[in-house]
């Protein structure tokens, strides 16, 4: 369907400017720091918000918006978001989940139709469910009860061609469909949301102190030589990536390379781990301290890395891993990501052979394995071995 953007834009700017005309708030510039480890991080406290840390927006329009889903990631981006004075309506099927975000400010309501009819238009509705059927009769129920301009955001890990095709069916009626492939786990609330956006300019440039209040700020990273004239969002942490799938086919890649850099440390350990095996000559083996060469590595070697920081984290508290079962699950991108390269012919052989690796662990769980679960429990608070394979399009 064409559009004039630049009347869409404006359209948008307007509606947003009527919305906030008559509050008067100063939000100074917010910034927070962190400690290099995970489990030290020591963040500056807003009055009002016990253990929440102020983020780095400053005098960014406050938006009102519809959130589904108050699961371990949709909760706590409710949560950010109205720690830094956006409003937020929100609906889940759990009414314990509903009753908690309330208490934490949100405007809670038992159904999608009285979602809707609170918010203003144009409405936004952020949807945070698992990939898949739920997501995809949710998204349609939700369009249905929306209005011309409306916007819906899916934050899952949504299949990328599945994007494409809503954002047809959507435009049709004259809403817009956005796709944020979302990265930060449990942690999201103390570090915020790396963000990979996909959907119209116009509406995308629309959203931007949403995505500008889940990010993660720039924070104390340097800023990377040759970037001037670039896109400034990205230093924030978020990106506006292309049309709509362009955020979750990029979120998805994302995760398959997660899985190749997960499976490296995994099986790395495991040499380490078994340097002392029998069979070795005895001048040879060594037994080796699990902990403090995951604890010397994070300091200054060219691997040091936030897995790594969880990895460490993991084994500080047991090194023989027993309270994991070396069961891995997987979420559906890699299979997706598999799938990608075989479509456009592209050699992917360390990210094939780690979604492999996933599918072996659940026959038989080895120290590697079990290293894998710690880390999706420390980056996800991902308990294994209580789903099925995920299908093409689902998420587990």
């Amino acid at each position: 369907m064409p559009r004039n953007d630049a009347a869409l834009t404006s359209r948008l700017r307007a509606l947003r400017t009527g919305a906030r005309r008559g509050t008067q708030v100063d939000f100074a510039r917010r910034r927070t720091h962190y400690w290099a480890n995970a489990s030290q991080r020591i963040p500056c406290i807003r009055p009002g918000y016990p253990h929440i840390p102020h983020v780095h927006t400053s005098r960014t329009p406050r938006m009102k918006i519809g959130l589904i889903g108050l699961g371990r990631m949709g909760g706590n981006i409710a949560r950010r978001l109205m720690r830094d004075g956006h409003q937020t309506v929100v609906y889940d099927n759990n009414p314990a989940a509903r009753e908690a975000l309330a208490k934490d400010g949100g405007e809670a309501v038992d159904s999608l139709e009285a979602l809707v009819q609170a918010l203003p238009s144009p409405r936004v509705v952020w949807v945070m469910l698992p990939a898949g059927e739920i997501t995809e009769t949710t998204i349609a129920k939700v369009s249905d009860l929306l209005g011309k301009d409306d916007i819906v955001i899916d934050g899952g890990n949504t299949f990328y061609k599945d994007d494409a095709r809503r954002a047809e069916t959507l435009a049709a009626k004259g809403q817009h469909y956005v796709d944020v492939g979302t990265s930060g786990g449990v942690w999201g609330l103390e570090r915020g949301y790396c963000m990979m956006i996909g959907g119209d300019k116009p509406t995308v440039d629309y959203l931007d102190p949403i995505f500008k209040t889940l990010a993660p700020g720039a924070g104390d990273i340097p800023r990377t030589e040759g970037r001037e004239g670039r896109d400034p969002r990205v230093e924030y942490g978020y990106m506006h990536a292309g049309p709509a799938g362009a955020g979750h086919f990029v979120k998805m890649i994302h995760n398959g390379i997660e899985y190749g850099m997960m499976q490296s440390f995994a099986e790395g350990f495991d040499i380490l781990k078994n340097r002392n095996a029998a069979h070795l000559p005895e001048r040879e083996r060594y037994e080796l301290d699990m902990a403090d060469i995951a604890e010397v590595w994070r300091r200054g070697s060219v691997v040091s890395s936030w897995l790594l920081d969880l990895t460490a984290s993991a084994l500080a508290k047991g090194p023989e891993l027993d309270n994991y079962s070396g069961y891995v699950d997987d979420s559906g991108e890699g299979r997706w990501t598999v799938n990608a390269a075989i479509e456009q012919a592209v050699p992917a052989e360390v990210l094939t052979s780690a979604l492999f690796a996933r599918f072996r662990s659940r026959q038989d769980h080895t120290y590697a394995e079990r290293l894998l679960s710690a880390m999706r429990m420390g980056f996800g608070g991902h308990i294994e071995g209580r789903g099925k394979p995920p299908k093409e399009g689902e998420h587990s």
